[in-house]
């Protein structure tokens, strides 16, 4: 059982967590340029930022399409998390500037 004092450092802990990603999130947002999202990529979450345009090309609704399917959306990382392969994303996002 947990005394008073104890509930009041982990309910310190649990604010300062939450405080700490909400500033990490709108970190991540205020240095995305107009006109761009940023995504995070595969197991190490690497940050892009893509053009949102890149939302409208069939090839990218594919991967969208596929992430949602097999892993739902989770964006932790207050951007969109897309959990392939960062090679396949790199060559993917290439082509849609050609």
């Amino acid at each position: 059982m947990k005394t008073g004092g104890n509930r009041i450092a982990h309910a310190t802990q649990k604010l300062q967590r939450s405080l700490s990603q909400r500033i990490r999130m709108a970190s991540a947002i205020v240095n995305v340029p107009k006109g761009h999202l940023a995504v995070y990529v595969g197991e190490n979450h690497k940050r892009f930022v893509i053009p949102i345009s890149y939302l409208n090309h069939p090839l990218f609704k594919d991967l969208l399409d596929w992430a949602e399917e097999e892993f739902g959306f989770n964006h932790p990382m207050g951007g969109l998390t897309i959990p392939c392969n960062e090679n396949y994303f790199i060559t993917l996002t290439s082509s849609l500037t050609q």
